[in-house]
């Protein structure tokens, strides 16, 4: 089973609503999709969102770095010597981490089908289904309130909730509101997205705490660089946090590890490059003790579900952020991970289980 084929599509879907954050705002979910067809006529798929405020990857990028540097060295080796592969698709550039997800999500969609196995039973086979979180995008505290409200209502039991824009008292104001409106039935996450300094995190988590806001974890309250700054905060607040840009490599998570600097990893594939390196990630977490989530860009259903194999398989990650495609004024693919509400189910069908990307070809 050889790499016979790389091809790249771009794909643009509206989102329903802004999706505001302390990094950027998005109307619109653009993403490069790989498509990689094997000698034996088997199709693996994968995906890579521009996300240039975290990633540092655009379309144009992403692209280049597919089709000019990574399909040429890739082409005509063996799916099966998949280390080989690996090596060669990781050291093939620095960073452009985004592209290589898209390419490592496509060869484990085709090794997973050679098994004949869903990828998350080749991968460990822990889990078919989960319950995913549901973002609130960060606006005027009513208009947080009433989203939350809305959420609730259709199912979703546990929000994360943004913040780090404004000032803190902004941000208290937020949760407060939410908290007055959805009372304390449901389960709050808050993310910060680098917007505080470790001062303002510190004494905006302890606000929170005296206020009695039951805040379940607060995900990167500093920026990515800071964690003397990070550990700083997670010495001195009882609510855990949560690293996520603080940590994209193997090397990043050993860092944060060995320095207790964060009580939780978020895993994204987007930042690790793929399933290949966010495995080891979050094995070095669960040697530490360390739980994991398993979070995403905003993405298609095609990124969604090849997280979603890699996050069912394992153990060790007890958190799931897959709200993306529920964001999208439409879904383009068909088969992949199926949603009802909160709950999330992975078919029992060889790989991906994609059967179809509207625009693309058909899966054969």
């Amino acid at each position: 089973m050889k790499v016979k084929l790389i091809e790249t599509y771009r794909v643009a879907v509206p989102l329903k609503k802004p999706f505001k954050t302390a990094l950027r705002t998005l109307t619109v979910a653009e993403s490069v999709v790989v498509k990689i067809t094997a000698d034996d006529g088997k199709i693996g798929y994968g995906e890579a969102p521009p996300t240039h405020v975290i990633t540092g990857d655009s379309m144009a990028s992403i692209e280049a770095a597919i089709n000019d540097v990574m399909a040429p060295k890739l082409l005509n080796y063996s799916i099966l010597d998949r280390e080989q592969l690996f090596y060669l698709l990781h050291s093939s550039m620095e960073r452009n981490t985004s592209a290589k997800a898209a390419i490592d999500s496509a060869i484990y969609d085709l090794l997973a089908q050679h098994a004949n196995l869903p990828l998350y039973q080749f991968l460990g086979g822990n889990r078919s289904q989960f319950t995913t979180d549901y973002t609130v995008s960060v606006n005027e505290p009513e208009e947080m309130a009433e989203d939350a409200s809305q959420f609730l209502q259709d199912g979703f039991r546990v929000l994360k909730i943004k913040v780090g824009i404004g000032s803190i008292q902004q941000d208290i104001d937020r949760i407060r509101a939410i908290r007055e409106k959805v009372g304390m039935d449901c389960q709050l996450r808050l993310d910060a997205n680098q917007g505080w300094t470790a001062k303002e995190a510190v004494y905006a988590i302890r606000k929170m705490e005296d206020a009695g806001f039951d805040i379940e974890l607060v995900e990167q309250p500093v920026p990515a660089h800071d964690i003397v700054g990070l550990k700083q905060v997670t010495d001195h607040t009882s609510i855990p946090i949560m690293a996520d840009e603080s940590v994209f490599t193997p090397q990043d998570a050993i860092n944060v590890l060995q320095t207790r600097s964060a009580d939780l990893i978020n895993i994204k594939l987007m930042k690790s490059g793929g399933i290949h390196q966010a495995l080891t990630i979050n094995k070095l977490a669960e040697a530490y003790g360390v739980l994991c989530m398993v979070g995403s860009m905003i993405e298609t259903k095609i990124g969604i579900t090849t997280a979603s194999h890699f996050a069912a398989s394992q153990r060790n990650i007890t958190r799931f952020d897959f709200d993306a495609p529920l964001l999208l004024s439409r879904d383009i693919v068909q088969g992949g991970v199926q949603f009802e509400s909160e709950k999330m189910f992975l078919l029992n069908t060889p790989g991906l289980g994609i059967t179809e990307i509207i625009g693309l070809n058909s899966v054969d």
